[in-house]
């Protein structure tokens, strides 16, 4: 069965320090392939996404939540968010038979999860 998501776009307003935040906090080079547009590295049967520099596009706390895979990094991740320029909103929790996740804001403003099994 095909993902239900296939792409999403990370509105941010400070490019380089977005790509900064993302690729330590998930562990994931980010690739420049445009200009004002940063791919998240993904293999061929990833859901993929980038970060987008793009006037009308703005971040924000509010809005649907991603959720960014962080396998067995969850604690490494959560710690280096406030050192990136982000901040912890919901610590690390567990989520039922789901794992563990902690909700963030990152670099630019948005809430994203981080999850872990």
């Amino acid at each position: 069965m095909a993902h239900a998501v296939v792409w999403f776009d990370v509105p941010v307003s400070d490019l380089d320090r977005a790509a900064r935040f993302y690729s330590a906090v998930l562990g994931r080079s980010i690739h420049n392939e445009f200009p004002d547009v940063a791919v998240l590295a993904h293999g061929d049967t990833e859901v993929a996404g980038c970060l987008l520099k793009k006037d009308g596009h703005l971040p924000s706390d509010g809005g649907p939540l991603l959720y960014f895979s962080v396998p067995g990094r969850l604690d490494e991740a959560v710690r280096l968010v406030p050192e990136l320029g982000g901040k912890v909103v919901e610590p690390k929790h567990p989520i039922g038979p789901f794992g563990f996740r902690a909700i963030v804001l990152d670099s630019e403003g948005n809430r994203i999860a981080l999850h872990s099994d």
